[in-house]
């Protein structure tokens, strides 16, 4: 008797052991990333490595990402319909690549003369950006989260200096989102074109003019070569990058995954923008040493306050005919009036007064 109550127990152990490995086994989740950058892309790439890393150490190895690049899957602008349709369960790139297909993506990356990075994540977090993003991409199988901001983005690398809007007529240049339809009311060709396919593309003349992000990643694609005139931002004043996560694939993890996932994307997007920060402080501070060819340029008073007025504009048209549109538009400009009264008196007015110390 003993010793079949022995071997009983035993074999319940042995059993109870089978059951938990098979539930651990079950428990494990290896989830499938493509971005729209090469592979090692600098600080973009750095965002979704650290995600996947802080996943996979938060949830003890139950939560890998495997991250395919650019060169990889071959569509660096394909990442929304293969998120879309399972093909891959994670996505990162920038939310108004997808204006052709869905208008309304374009308002959760930058707006021109929009908010700041600071006041742009304090619409997301708590103003109705979250929200009303997820009405966004609901319909089409996906969430989106904040992926990454780099801060205000520089105004382009322009081969000729552009002293009155009549230099601007007929110029080709690379301009994602809402800033290329701006340009293109005064007089600019825009077009899109793959980080790739950025350096040669200006340099065989396919385009007159670039903007890409800001003195870190520009100088690393070396338009510094090509073009000597490089103007200050006004387009994109917080370019947010976005993780897109298919919605079967969020359904089918457990609670705690989803947490897991939800605090890796939020925290290496706050990475990015700090990183993003540094880097571009290191590479300015190289410019005037290393690269002496290069004119810092703001863009003329006339062509900025046309750019203003076309913008106007289209955010009105934009608004006008489509319900969605206008909520997104109203919410951003009501957030960003009352943020910004704050911001003048507090950053504006700080930099101001070190600037009088000079």
């Amino acid at each position: 008797m003993k010793l079949r109550s022995a071997l009983t127990a035993v074999a319940l152990v042995l059993a109870t052991g089978l059951a938990a490995s098979q539930v651990a086994a079950q428990d494990r989740f290896t989830l499938r990333l493509a971005e729209t950058w090469g592979p090692n892309f600098p600080i973009f790439g750095d965002a979704t490595k650290n995600m996947a890393k802080m996943a996979e150490e938060m949830s003890d190895g139950r939560l890998r990402i495997r991250i395919d690049s650019a060169n990889k899957h071959k569509a660096p602008f394909g990442i929304f319909d293969m998120v879309k349709a399972g093909q891959y369960d994670l996505g990162h790139s920038a939310s108004y690549y997808w204006k052709g297909k869905v208008p309304n993506t374009l308002f959760f990356t930058s707006m021109p003369f929009g908010m700041t990075a600071l006041e742009q994540y304090a619409w997301f977090y708590y103003g109705d950006g979250m929200e009303l993003m997820q009405e966004v991409y609901e319909p089409h199988n996906m969430l989106s989260f904040p992926g990454g901001n780099t801060g205000i983005q520089m105004g382009g690398w322009f081969r000729d200096e552009i002293n009155s809007l009549e230099d601007l007529q007929g110029l080709k240049m690379r301009i994602p989102g809402f800033a290329g339809e701006v340009f293109a009311e005064v007089g600019v060709n825009p077009t899109n074109i793959a980080p790739g396919e950025l350096y040669t593309a200006l340099e065989r003349g396919t385009i007159d003019a670039t903007e890409w992000v800001g003195p870190a990643l520009d100088l690393r694609l070396g338009f510094q070569q090509i073009a000597d005139y490089y103007y200050t931002g006004w387009h994109e004043p917080a370019t947010e990058l976005q993780f897109l996560v298919n919605q079967d694939t969020w359904e089918k993890l457990p609670d705690d995954l989803r947490e897991i996932l939800r605090i890796a994307m939020r925290t290496a997007a706050y990475d990015m923008l700090v990183h993003s920060m540094h880097e571009n402080a290191r590479a300015w501070a190289s410019i005037k040493q290393e690269h002496p060819n290069i004119e810092v340029r703001t863009f003329p008073d006339e062509v900025i306050q046309a750019m203003y007025a076309a913008n106007q504009k289209l955010l009105a048209e934009a608004a006008e005919g489509d319900e969605l549109a206008k909520r997104i538009v109203d919410s951003q400009a009501q957030y960003l009036e009352q943020a910004r009264a704050y911001t003048e008196i507090s950053d504006r007015a700080y930099l101001n007064t070190m600037a009088e110390l000079e």
